[in-house]
């Protein structure tokens, strides 16, 4: 016959209808294969294939004919055309079953598990023990103005705290805050008393070695209401100190100074790294100072409005990697921020 597609056959309806058939029962045969499948559409529609062939062919038919012929043989071509492309899906199909196919016999890959960062495991855990206790929960913005971050917490101008060492100034008027507590005087402009709040979040200031960070989380407390003493102060943060850290842990109230607050204290925990016989953690004191505390000035009172004859509160704030730090026996802070799977690892 010669080289395939070179034969010269004058088309008719039957000669057509064999080479369709041919192509069809070919593809048939190809068994998904799309080497094959590609192989048959060379053959029969490529530029020396047979159905290419009779298209040249078409001259040689009787010009009453040709039209007729001419219609079957496009006929021909779009129905095979159409039959190799779902030849085609349909082994491309197959190819991508195959791929997938689970073998339930091999033992399964177990996934990693991932868990909550060791910060945001303690955020939660102080914020269910003081919720526990009555306290709402509220939130402030972290780009603060000056006025709610010092001076309606009775911080005056020339204060330490105002210090550019220590504080992010994006302006004269806009800082980072330096801790959460102007949460509270937002509060206090909007709402009156009783008020029972904690304030979670990011702060900010320009210190940076073991123990600190430029930014690192607090939660500050205040309850402000008729008749709220000393004695509240210590019953709210003696329960707390017991809940995280177990009924078995001393604690004690020392005298101290923060602008906000009169009388001010800190708390001291008993070591929980040698239980209070002294070690290098606690410089051999037996104490790790834990938070602030203290009765609200009432100069914060008359910024916001309160009559500090009619009210009284407390409030108090303690860093959130500082509680961790002690409640899992770790030394350096920057562990916290350095995302070294092999230490998040342990808290998963």
């Amino acid at each position: 016959m010669g080289q395939e597609g070179e034969e010269k056959v004058i088309p008719d309806e039957e000669e057509i209808r064999r080479v369709l058939n041919e192509a069809l029962a070919e593809l048939e045969e190809s068994k998904n294969n799309l080497k094959a499948i590609d192989a048959i559409r060379v053959k029969y529609l490529g530029r020396k294939g047979l159905i290419t062939s009779l298209f040249k062919q078409l001259g040689q038919v009787s010009p009453e004919k040709r039209p007729e012929v001419g219609r079957i043989l496009n006929e021909a071509r779009d129905s095979l055309e159409k039959a190799i492309e779902l030849a085609v899906s349909k082994a491309k199909e197959a190819l991508l079953v195959s791929r997938k196919t689970i073998d339930v016999t091999i033992p399964g890959r177990t996934p990693i598990i991932g868990g909550l960062h060791p910060v945001t495991q303690v955020t939660r855990e102080i914020v269910r023990i003081f919720t526990q206790m009555g306290f709402e929960v509220v939130e402030g913005p972290e780009v603060e103005l000056d006025y709610y971050n010092f001076e309606a917490l009775n911080i005056p101008k020339d204060h330490p705290a105002r210090d550019m060492q220590d504080t992010f100034y994006i302006s004269e008027d806009v800082v980072l805050r330096t801790h959460t507590s102007p949460i509270q005087a937002r509060v206090m402009e909007k709402r009156r008393p009783p008020i029972q709040i904690i304030a979670p979040g990011k702060t900010y200031r320009c210190d940076s070695d073991m123990t600190h960070t430029p930014m690192f989380h607090q939660v500050e407390g205040l309850m402000v209401g008729k008749n709220i003493s000393f004695a509240h102060l210590k019953a709210v943060l003696t329960l707390f100190v017991h809940r995280m850290f177990g009924p078995h842990v001393g604690l004690r109230f020392r005298p101290s100074f923060f602008p906000f607050t009169e009388p001010s204290a800190e708390v001291d925990i008993q070591c929980v790294i040698c239980g209070g016989s002294g070690c290098r953690v606690c410089s051999y004191t037996g104490w790790l100072e834990i938070l602030g505390s203290g009765m609200v000035d009432p100069a914060v009172f008359e910024k916001v409005g309160y009559d500090p004859e009619e009210v009284t509160g407390f409030a108090f704030g303690m860093g959130i990697e500082r509680i961790a730090m002690l409640k899992w026996s770790i030394d350096d802070l920057r562990l916290f921020f350095e995302n070294d799977v092999r230490f998040l690892r342990q808290f998963a």
